[in-house]
Formats: C-alpha cells, structure tokens, sequence
C-alpha cells in the first residue's frame, strides 16, 4: 500500500479543513515545500496535495507553488482542486505533474471526464467525494444526488483505474477511517482506492493494508502527530 501524506494548499499555506469547512480552518505551516521535504525526509515517496481555493472556484491559484513542490522534492506528485478542462489538465501534466485528480468536473461534465481519460489515461484519477452516500461537490459545498457505489461503478466502465475515496463525514475529525465502506469498495470494484478521510492512527493504516486497499492518504494525523510518517510508510511497504 501506498502512503500519501497530504498537503492542503490555501493562500500558499499548508492548512486543514474539518469535515471540508472552509470556515474552520487550521493554517499548521506558512511553507508547504518545507513539509513535502520532511514527508521525504520521513520515506515518503508519494505526494497528495489539493489546491482548496481552485476545489471552490476552479482556477489554479497555487500552480507554482505546486510545480515547485513536484520539482524540487522529485515526489510522485497527485494534485486535485480545480481541475475542470483540459487546459488545466495540460498546464499540469506540462508541469511534470504525476497524476491529476478530477472532483467536481467528473460528476457534471462527462464529455470533459471521457476526453481526459482518453487523452491521458492512468494519469487521471477521479475523487469520489461521500456525503451520506452521496458524491459531494464543488469543494464538498454541495451533493450531486448520485449515488457513490453507482458512480463508482460507472467510472470503472469507462475506464478510470485510480479513484481517490474520502469519507467527508471523517475528514480531519480524527474518528478513525471508515473501514467497512472500503471493505466494501474492494470488494465490489477492481479500481485502485487511495482511501481518504479519518485516518488517524496506525490501527487505521494497518487496517487499510490488510483490506488490500492501493493508497491511504494521511493529513492531520501527520501534522498533530497522531501517526508517525516514517513508521506508516514502512509498515505501509512491509
């Protein structure tokens, strides 16, 4: 399994939101590149970093902070937020960036969805946002009205391998992640799951390992020391 420490961009500060309020924010670092080196320093070699104003408003404010991060750590890099059309898509593959993650474009511009996946392939992953079952977006403000499994499902027809599954109900709320939804998830689908949301301790990533799950994204619980980084990341490899 793969550990993907996260860094949450706002105003080119490294921040955490609880349950995706943009109103209760907590800034824990003025120098995000600062922490992508001490997630490698710790033997990460895995980056998840969401641009939180571009999830809201779908433009790119923190790009370069961003290309700087991807070129100076040399982190495989997966970047979200504000990621709508294929000139953003471009600016960032351009940029060296290893994989882009498709929010709210995935649920309501399909044609977008299908071009990007044919254009890029593996490149493109898709983040499955759940808000009492349902696929939440635009920055986790609003719900779609469709279903999360049945979304789920149609992405792995049309050829999405990596989806990005957070549990907004446990983000950032250190509750522990939600283990039977991905139980779930592996079970029904052959997508690679980068699980996300309340992983909180080493319980949860041994957890996760053995559901077989691809990826576990860690972000609060590295910044309040909840989890050691460097001991998930082994135990993650073992």
């Amino acid at each position: 399994m793969i550990i993907f420490p996260a860094i949450d961009l706002y105003e080119g500060k490294a921040v955490r939101l609880f349950k995706g309020d943009y109103a209760q924010k907590t800034v824990y670092s003025e120098d995000p590149l600062s922490v992508a080196y001490d997630f490698k320093s710790c033997g990460a070699d895995h980056i998840h970093v969401v641009d939180l104003e571009g999830a809201k408003n779908g433009q790119t404010p923190n790009f370069e902070l961003i290309k700087k991060i991807k070129a100076e750590t040399g982190l495989f890099t997966e970047v979200g937020g504000g990621i709508r059309n294929t000139e953003t898509v471009r600016k960032y593959a351009d940029a060296g960036i290893d994989r882009l993650i498709l929010g709210t474009s995935a649920v309501t511009d399909r044609d977008f969805l299908l071009e990007t996946v044919g254009l890029f392939g593996d490149k493109i992953a898709v983040g499955i946002d759940i808000k009492d079952g349902q696929v939440a977006i635009k920055g986790w403000t609003e719900t779609s009205g469709i279903d999360a499994f049945a979304f789920c499902s149609d992405m792995e027809k049309i050829g999405v391998k990596n989806v990005i599954c957070t549990d907004i109900s446990r983000d950032g709320a250190m509750r522990g992640t939600n283990r039977e939804l991905y139980a779930e998830m592996a079970k029904r689908f052959s997508l690679d799951i980068t699980a996300s949301g309340g992983v909180s301790d080493m319980d949860d990533v041994k957890a996760l390992k053995k559901l077989g799950i691809y990826g576990a994204i860690i972000g609060k619980a590295y910044y309040t020391g909840s989890i050691d980084l460097k001991e998930a990341v082994e135990v993650a490899k073992c």
